[in-house]
């Protein structure tokens, strides 16, 4: 992933992940992602039950593969799989936006 990539996810991850939970939940809920090589992955992160540590569950995985944008999901055993009928697509946007969506449930519990 070239600079300007880099900073253009960046920003609107920012945008996401900031805007996505309302203020009045952000104590008991948060999104949060990382960004490593050419895969970003959203994260969810909720206080640990009776404890103050935060427990990170990812969501989704972007992947760009070949200039297109692949999502993934996590297994219960921590494995990556592709999502084979989300067509890899050039506008990383699009494919935040079907995450988000999630017609499936396969993302948001």
């Amino acid at each position: 992933m070239d600079d300007f990539t880099k900073k253009r996810i960046i920003k609107i991850m920012d945008n996401y992940t900031r805007d996505k939970i309302p203020k009045h939940l952000q104590n008991q809920l948060k999104l949060n992602y990382k960004i490593r090589g050419n895969n970003i992955t959203l994260i969810e992160e909720r206080p640990a039950f009776k404890s103050d540590q935060w427990v990170q569950l990812d969501i989704a995985q972007f992947r760009l593969d070949q200039e297109k944008w692949k999502v993934y999901w996590k297994d219960s055993k921590g494995k990556w799989h592709f999502v084979d009928d989300i067509q890899p697509d050039e506008d990383f946007e699009k494919q935040l936006s079907i995450v988000e969506d999630d017609n499936r449930g396969m993302f948001w519990g």
